[in-house]
């Protein structure tokens, strides 16, 4: 259990993810380190558009950024990727075998994070499968992915007593809805939009969802 009590004390906080329609590829690496420095705990690396090159590319890059400043660093949904840089772990969808097929690629030291969306039955199947955290959502209007399925607070308070994983809330989270999450059981809060869509103000943005976990 030694394992999983250190992969528990790494999800915890705000979760930060890239996006490549709010941050060019030229200021990368300058916004992720706003938002370290604000107290983001945990960078995942988000890129579905560009080539396998650059991925490779800024995925180094933050690796070796967030090893330096200490912050748990995942991949999106690229194992092989999250090896190639040796990344702390990887997040993947809810499709069978692929928190299997992680673990054969990353070995036992991994963490292992899965979409379960609005489904308790899927945050059951995660925990049974060997994951290390859990993401639900999305719980309010997402600029990123709109059509996401729709997650209720009662589902996380639900989860919350029944799964003994890390809970990373997700989907349209700001600093004025995120206090509710975390009262009702979010371990990390997973931000993309409202901490990276003004490039001017990523810091203080950062800082005030740090805050929120430490009133």
């Amino acid at each position: 259990m030694i394992l999983q009590n250190s992969h528990r004390q790494k999800i915890q906080g705000l979760y930060a993810i890239t996006d490549p329609t709010l941050i060019d590829d030229a200021n990368l690496i300058q916004a992720v380190t706003q938002a370290i420095k604000g107290g983001a705990r945990i960078i995942q690396y988000r890129n579905k558009q560009g080539s396998a090159e650059l991925q490779l590319q800024q995925a180094l890059a933050l690796a070796q950024l967030c090893k330096q400043q200490q912050v748990c660093f995942i991949i999106n949904d690229d194992p092989q990727l999250a090896k190639s840089v040796n990344a702390d772990g990887v997040h993947v969808g809810k499709d069978d075998g692929q928190i299997t097929e992680a673990r054969k690629i990353l070995g036992t030291n991994a963490i292992i994070g899965v979409s379960c969306y609005n489904q308790l039955e899927n945050a059951r199947q995660a925990q049974a499968d060997g994951a290390d955290y859990i993401a639900l959502g999305r719980f309010f209007s997402s600029q990123t992915k709109p059509d996401a399925v729709q997650a209720s607070l009662e589902l996380l308070a639900q989860v919350k007593l029944e799964i003994d994983l890390p809970i990373v809330a997700i989907g349209g989270i700001s600093r004025d809805n995120a206090g509710q999450l975390i009262e009702h059981g979010a371990d990390a809060i997973a931000v993309i939009y409202d901490l990276f869509h003004n490039t001017h103000n990523i810091k203080d943005t950062a800082q005030e969802f740090f805050l929120l976990f430490n009133k």
